[in-house]
């Protein structure tokens, strides 16, 4: 799958992930309104709105990006009509030829990793027959249960050739009360970022690892050393936009060829509508408001990237 998800970014040009994140206050009103009046103010009704609040955007952008990131936690919040609605992007998404990354930052003892990675990458057994649960593509991965936690996923992922991407230095605030404390010198982060290079020379697609690494676009200085740390691991790159990363801040996670990385927007891009920027596309046009944030986001990233040639 990493061999696609690089295919995919060589032909768009576009190294960009859309996160669909929908809270329920991102739906436009007239959308919402429509799901409640066939399905009542019920945890069907909102899993439905924020269903086809996700099928416009993938509509409207699918042309222009290789890949999509829904977080799990935006849709289990709804219950089961939530997962329903996770599962119906999924499969929507990889209908037109999207990479799917299941933002769904797992990670347990063995047995109950191994149960995950199953559940969203794997098949699982139900008498004679088989049965794939999510089926996203790539997955994200905590790795703070070490090589118990991880290993399970990797060796799915060796049995269907799907990908994962490991946190190492996340984009949140808080992340460096652990990930930035010192061990004999290192940073923790540099840390596991060695272990994610050594988990993946173990699964390699043609130039890139199927392991692969979180790195928040936040912190530029640490991803160009992670970049060094991780030489054949593809780096997905939360906190452009509204976490405040910038084109100017990416160069560095990138190779000279400008692949390596792919970088992720979600409410900048889904909930663009509501932004100055895009007021013009008003709430009726949500999907345009959010294929024109997508443009700019590329833009931006090209700019930053031919600069630094």
């Amino acid at each position: 799958m990493i061999n696609k998800l690089v295919e995919k970014i060589t032909k768009t040009h576009e190294p960009i992930v859309v996160g669909l994140d929908p809270m329920l206050n991102y739906v436009p009103e007239h959308v919402q309104k429509a799901a409640f009046a066939e399905y009542g103010e019920t945890l069907e009704g909102a899993a439905e709105a924020i269903w086809q609040f996700n099928k416009e955007i993938i509509d409207k952008t699918y042309d222009l990006i290789p890949a999509v990131k829904p977080q799990i936690a935006m849709y289990e919040q709804f219950g089961i009509p939530g997962m329903i609605a996770y599962e119906k992007t999924v499969s929507y998404a990889q209908e037109k030829d999207l990479v799917v990354i299941g933002d769904i930052k797992r990670g347990d003892i063995g047995s109950t990793s191994a149960a995950y990675a199953v559940g969203h990458l794997g098949k699982v057994k139900v008498g004679s027959k088989t049965y794939s649960g999510f089926h996203e593509d790539f997955a994200t991965v905590n790795p703070y249960l070490g090589s118990d936690g991880v290993k399970p996923f990797i060796d799915v992922c060796k049995e269907e050739k799907k990908g994962l991407f490991i946190l190492v230095k996340t984009s949140n605030p808080s992340s460096g009360e652990f990930q930035d404390q010192l061990i004999d010198g290192k940073p923790l982060y540099e840390l596991v970022g060695e272990k994610v290079a050594a988990w993946g020379e173990e699964h390699m697609g043609d130039k890139y690892s199927y392991i692969g690494a979180v790195v928040g676009a936040t912190y530029p200085e640490m991803g160009k050393v992670l970049r060094k740390v991780m030489p054949k691991s593809f780096i997905l790159v939360p906190g452009y936009g509204a976490q405040g990363g910038q084109g100017k801040d990416l160069v560095h996670f990138f190779d000279e060829d400008g692949l390596g990385a792919i970088v992720n927007s979600s409410r900048g891009i889904i909930a663009a509508y509501k932004q100055e920027a895009y007021a013009k596309f008003g709430a009726e046009n949500f999907g345009d408001a959010s294929r024109a944030a997508v443009e700019a986001m590329i833009a931006d990233i090209d700019g930053a990237l031919n600069a630094a040639k």
